[in-house]
């Protein structure tokens, strides 16, 4: 399956963004999928993942409560909507997707085989 993540852009702190990431070439509910971000001078880290159905959720600690993980299986898409934004949300953010079973979901970014090209966040003032 071939990612691609949007919707990336400059806000100020508090305010909300909506990144989203598209799937083609696959059949998008067979994926456990996931975003991860990587800050400027620091390693990648996990932010959410989704199980296939979107049942089960899956959140980093400091975004719990802000961010919200959610699919659309019959537009292949996964959507992170990220609201009061605070200055240690600016990152690249990536997309991710592997095979998986029901109910799965998966924070650890080396079992992902799929990576979309990131899209950059920046919450600043």
């Amino acid at each position: 399956v071939q990612l691609q993540a949007f919707g990336g852009g400059l806000v100020q702190p508090g305010e909300s963004l909506r990144i989203s990431c598209t799937g083609s070439g696959g059949t998008f509910s067979d994926y456990v999928m996931g975003w991860f971000r990587r800050a400027p001078g620091q390693d990648r880290e996990f932010v959410a993942a989704i199980s296939r159905a979107g049942t089960r959720k899956s959140y980093e600690e400091s975004v719990k409560g802000r961010f919200s993980i959610s699919r659309d299986n019959a537009k292949n898409t996964m959507t992170l909507q990220m609201n009061n934004l605070k200055p240690e949300d600016t990152a690249v953010y990536y997309c991710a997707a592997r095979m998986g079973v029901t109910g799965e979901v998966d924070t650890a970014a080396y079992r992902y085989r799929y990576w979309g090209q990131g899209t950059l966040v920046t919450v600043s003032s």
